[in-house]
């Protein structure tokens, strides 16, 4: 089948490289902004939530339909299952691998071994003071709309595949794609703006004196995380054959845009045409991608062992063997709550804490006060393990067509 991006491969490549060099640009005015003057800074906090409330509108329907896209040229019902049980029990595999690293980083390092006389006291978020995993599951569940979508989608995709009119259903699908796709790129322009604006409201709001008393846990959050990146992820696609290296510098302007947006739905169109390019399966990438949204957040999985460990060292809570086994089932459970919406991670946080009833609520907000740039680091991480999922799951189900003009093969 005809991929619906194939008419925007070349002009969306030349405009993402642009348009990550003016991200790059915008952050570093984001910096000085904030720096230089921290009350203007504190009021553009607006134009990063602006442009995520206007382009996720656009964002739902571009997934849905890849999603539909993806399985409607299967064919198989067969094939769809395989896909869809390897693409899940990879997410588990690796998504408890990154609980475990997070535990023993953590446990090892011990960030929480620190003077707490340098941390001023800093109130609750309200919207986080009182909430509790066992009274609140089921809305969270009800308010996934990626993983509802999701599975909307994977069986009108199904359901398309017997359809007579599947011919004409996909062309006519395929021109709505197309027509989304070319407005979310004159949405994009919008992307710097954003990032100006939620760079300078960060640096204005904590700077750095919030970052000096809470730097080890800082540093062990992103060491963690670039040995799950560079060792665990970096191992994984050699064994099948791809450059880690390689593969980083093929989509590092849609790194750039997450990094600057904090938020990896921002990058999904542009991901799926560079993985699609690059000789993934186009069913693979339909079902893989969305997926990870809610079950692939490898970065929330670090960061999260990483956070709860760091509260028990800090006030000297004791944690048995028991103990540790409850965290890593609680996290496996509360790391699907962070879906791809920025900030997300806090309020998986949140309901850890609640749910295993022996963490002071006190602690958010004190890791409130970094989560921002513990956010940055838990994105990125996770769009890195999704992209990667794609092309991993495309080689096991041997349905990866190496592209000659995409080199991503260890020489």
């Amino acid at each position: 089948m005809k991929n619906e991006y194939s008419g925007n491969t070349a002009v969306s490549g030349k405009f993402v490289k642009n348009l990550a060099s003016y991200v790059f640009v915008a952050l570093l005015l984001g910096v000085a902004v904030g720096h230089y003057f921290p009350e203007k800074g504190i009021e553009l906090d607006f134009l990063g939530t602006a442009f995520l409330y206007v382009i996720e509108p656009f964002i739902q329907p571009v997934i849905f339909l890849t999603i539909i896209l993806g399985l409607s040229g299967v064919g198989s019902l067969k094939k769809v299952r395989s896909i869809s049980i390897k693409t899940i029990v990879y997410f588990l595999m690796i998504t408890t691998l990154a609980i475990l690293i997070g535990v023993v980083s953590a446990w090892f390092i011990e960030p929480g071994k620190i003077d707490k006389s340098h941390f001023k006291t800093i109130e609750v978020p309200a919207e986080t003071a009182s909430l509790t995993f066992n009274e609140h599951w089921y809305d969270f569940l009800l308010l996934n709309r990626p993983l509802i979508l999701l599975l909307v989608a994977i069986l009108l995709g199904i359901l398309l595949n017997f359809s007579s009119k599947r011919a004409f259903l996909v062309t006519k699908l395929q021109r709505i794609t197309t027509f989304l796709y070319q407005l979310l790129l004159y949405l994009f322009y919008l992307v710097p703006i954003a990032a100006f604006g939620g760079m300078a409201y960060t640096v204005s709001r904590f700077g750095i004196d919030s970052l000096l008393p809470l730097g080890k846990l800082l540093a062990t959050i992103y060491i963690t995380m670039a040995f799950f990146i560079f060792a665990i992820l970096g191992l994984i696609l050699r064994y099948y054959k791809i450059s880690l290296w390689k593969f980083l510098r093929y989509i590092k302007e849609e790194l750039l845009i997450v990094f600057g947006t904090s938020s990896s739905r921002t990058a999904f169109p542009l991901i799926v045409a560079k993985l699609e390019k690059a000789g993934c399966s186009k069913a693979v990438v339909g079902l893989c991608i969305p997926l990870g949204y809610s079950f692939n957040l490898t970065g929330a999985s670090i960061f999260l062992p990483v956070c709860t460990l760091f509260t028990a060292q800090l006030f000297n809570i004791p944690l048995s063997f028991d103990d540790i086994v409850t965290i890593v089932l609680v996290i496996i459970i509360t790391s699907k709550v962070a879906s791809g919406v920025p900030g997300s991670g806090f309020i998986a946080l949140t309901i850890t804490f609640t749910t295993l009833h022996k963490f002071p609520v006190e602690a958010l907000a004190l890791l409130f006060s970094v989560d921002k740039f513990m956010n940055e680091a838990r994105t990125i991480t996770n769009f890195i393990g999704n992209a990667a999922a794609a092309i991993v799951i495309s080689k096991v189900e041997k349905d990866f067509i190496p592209n000659p003009e995409v080199d991503l093969s260890i020489t």
